[in-house]
């Protein structure tokens, strides 16, 4: 039995090639689409090759290793990857502007880093907040230096006391006038930073995010950036305590680690200062915003909503090609046994999760539209979107997440027992999604964050004054329009869970109101009504999720794909909508009168589309274009050879490269002839 005998065969499995075969439109014309055009799907398919055209084992083999040695796998691999990606880009774009550090975190390429980049954080984050919050002189002192991968670093700001409450931070910068210095501390234990990505071992710099106090007076969070190890030996430096925080649930090989610091010195020159700035002799000038100060997270919170779409995305790939393949549970007897995917409620499983991925990629997209409209207006001193955008990318990275890591879940559960082993990769897709609930702020929190939001901006609609677009749908409501008649089109159930929201959000204005009225302090009264302020800033979200798949369905865009296509997107959109409104239907019979037909038109409808999404559902999650190696499943690969591939990964098990394991003459042999 040692080793193993690669039994895989060459063809594709004949089910998952007949539903192929049978699909109502061109796989190539959702890729191109799903991938923003032709040049941007080919670009992805060449970086695909340039990743994985030298990699012969398969990734679930990584969790026979040790822990230190995925740490030193993903070192190598993450390294491996920035070569292949800087001589991809001397290839093609030789003396261009370096596009490479963008791709390093791209869904094309997590295939190649299994365990995880731990220079992610690095370039997605530090780099970032560098060009963005950092002076030209800094940009060109270690910015650079940073994006060159000369040094490598991290973005230091979540603590073992404190994460989304930042201003609950406890690490600090003293400006000392007389050398004109920063000294960073963190009193206490709690104050440590605690998870930051590639911080343990792999980071010799970082930006640190502390309070600064001048004449022990607060100013503020403020970056800060600060040398942790020496560039030759690696050793940390004095005043520094560093290590990493131990094995996670996912992101196995990514060094989160912790830092303390103590009496350390950096120049008042490396306080980051495009915005907030102190000068030489201790005057603060404050940032022209305040929220300038978060614009990094907002970026992130938009990545973060763009990945958890992607996830969502593989994992529903994975469950409906293994949903073709397996054959279980004859639904007339003495016929044969029907692929999973017949079954309603196999199809109630996967299809809402590939609605649910492709309506949330759509409002990354234009999460990300407005997040650089936003930023070339505060390039021009114009600081007027940053709420919105703020309070957008905090619901749709709660919302995203959130759903992206309950759905993720639910397709693993639809996948039966072989869900549970690695080899399909569905656990990490989870655990992926399950940490997103909590980094770049915990979903609560931010859902709380836009529920004051709402607050403000339902005083601001009673009162007839201005809105941003994203809360327009509150101007009608808050005069005391009724919602009008249900029809149950598109755009009217997108009208009924807007109109749904703002009920949500009148009733926790009326409830804050009221408590306030009792006596209560302000944060007493939002304390109170939180949970109406999450439900409220929830609706808010979907509503925004729901028009946003209208109108890239519907709109314009529609003459500039085959009917067949627009067919299929009509159908997801249906789902979507249809499966929304269900389950939120108790929010909308609260505010608007549905009969019992109309009622049962909506579970009629749900079934229905359901039927019409069957034929096609292989060719969707074919149409999303993942690479095996991004899928890395044995349940999910291209040719759908499951059942092959699960035998031949249980065969390269350490524990099986040995008829007989060494436990047995140590362990279970002794025990076996003790006569206990």
């Amino acid at each position: 039995m040692p080793g193993s005998k690669h039994i895989i065969p060459h063809t594709v499995n004949p089910d998952l090639e007949q539903e192929r075969h049978g699909a109502s439109f061109r796989v190539d014309e959702f890729a191109r689409w799903w991938h923003g055009g032709a040049a941007k799907l080919r670009f992805k398919r060449e970086l695909e090759q340039e990743m994985f055209n030298d990699m012969t084992e398969h990734n679930t083999l990584l969790h026979y290793k040790s822990h230190e040695e995925i740490s030193e796998i993903a070192l190598r691999q993450s390294l491996e990857v920035a070569k292949k990606l800087r001589a991809m880009q001397q290839r093609i774009n030789p003396g261009g502007n370096d596009i490479w550090p963008k791709l390093y975190s791209a869904a094309a390429v997590w295939g190649a880093m299994p365990g995880g980049n731990p220079f992610g954080v690095h370039f997605v984050m530090m780099v970032e907040a560098i060009r963005t919050q950092g002076t030209d002189e800094q940009w060109e002192r270690f910015g650079k230096r940073a994006e060159n991968f000369e040094i490598c670093g991290t973005y230091a700001q979540t603590e073992l006391g404190h994460g989304s409450f930042l201003r609950g931070l406890e690490t600090r910068a003293d400006y000392d006038r007389a050398t004109g210095e920063f000294v960073l501390n963190t009193p206490k234990l709690s104050a440590y930073k605690w998870w930051p990505g590639g911080l343990g071992h792999c980071s010799n710099y970082c930006l640190l995010v502390a309070q600064l106090y001048i004449d022990d007076e607060p100013k503020g969070l403020q970056m800060f950036f600060v040398q942790l190890r020496d560039e030759e030996t690696h050793m940390p430096l004095p005043g520094i305590d560093i290590g990493e925080i131990g094995h996670k649930r996912g992101f196995y090989g990514v060094s989160n680690g912790f830092l303390g610091l103590k009496n350390v010195r950096i120049p008042r020159t490396n306080m980051l200062m495009r915005n907030a700035k102190v000068q030489p002799d201790g005057t603060f000038v404050k940032s022209p915003a305040s929220v300038l100060t978060y614009f990094t997270m907002v970026m992130m919170r938009c990545v973060v909503t763009r990945d958890n779409a992607t996830l969502l995305a593989m994992a529903a790939t994975i469950a409906t090609r293994y949903s073709a393949v397996r054959r279980q549970s004859p639904i007339n007897p003495n016929e044969r046994e029907p692929q999973i995917m017949d079954h309603v409620t196999q199809q109630l499983k996967l299809f809402p999760e590939i609605a649910n991925a492709i309506a949330y990629q759509l409002s990354a997209n234009k999460l990300w539209s407005l997040y650089h409209e936003t930023y070339v207006d505060i390039e021009r001193g114009d600081f007027t979107r940053l709420p919105e955008l703020h309070n957008l990318s905090c619901v749709m990275k709660a919302l995203c997440t959130a759903d992206c890591n309950v759905g993720a879940e639910r397709l693993r559960l639809a996948c039966g027992g072989h869900g549970y082993l690695t080899s399909a990769n569905m656990h990490l897709i989870v655990s992926s999604a399950a940490a997103a609930c909590s980094y770049e702020g915990e979903n609560t929190v931010l859902l709380l964050q836009v529920g004051r939001f709402l607050m403000k901006s339902w005083r601001a609609a009673t009162e007839g004054k201005p809105l941003t677009p994203t809360a327009s749908y509150l101007r009608g409501p808050a005069r005391g329009e009724t919602f009008g008649k249900w029809t149950g089109e598109w755009a009217n159930i997108v009208a009924a869970i807007e109109y749904a929201a703002a009920n949500k959000v009148r009733l926790a204005f009326e409830s804050m109101s009221q408590r306030l009225a009792q006596g209560q302090t302000e944060a007493e009264a939002a304390n109170g009504t939180g949970i109406e302020l999450t439900q409220a800033a929830e609706l808010h979200g979907r509503s925004f999720v729901a028009a946003t798949f209208l109108a890239y369905v519907t709109g314009p865009t529609v003459s500039e794909r085959s009917a067949a296509l627009n067919r299929v997107l009509e159908r997801l959109l249906e789902l979507y909508l249809v499966h929304t409104a269900l389950r939120h239907l108790s929010d909308i019979l609260q505010c608007i009168s549905l009969s019992d037909a109309e009622l049962r038109s909506l579970q009629t409808r749900l079934e229905s589309v359901l039927k019409k999404i069957r034929p096609d559902a292989v060719a969707i999650v074919d149409g999303f274009d993942f690479h095996d190696r991004c899928l890395s499943s044995a349940l999910g690969s291209y040719d759908g050879n499951v059942y092959e591939r699960l035998f031949d990964l249980a065969k390269q098990s350490p524990l099986n490269q040995e008829p007989v394991p060494k436990s047995f003459h140590k362990v279970l042999k002794p025990f076996l002839k003790s006569n206990l």
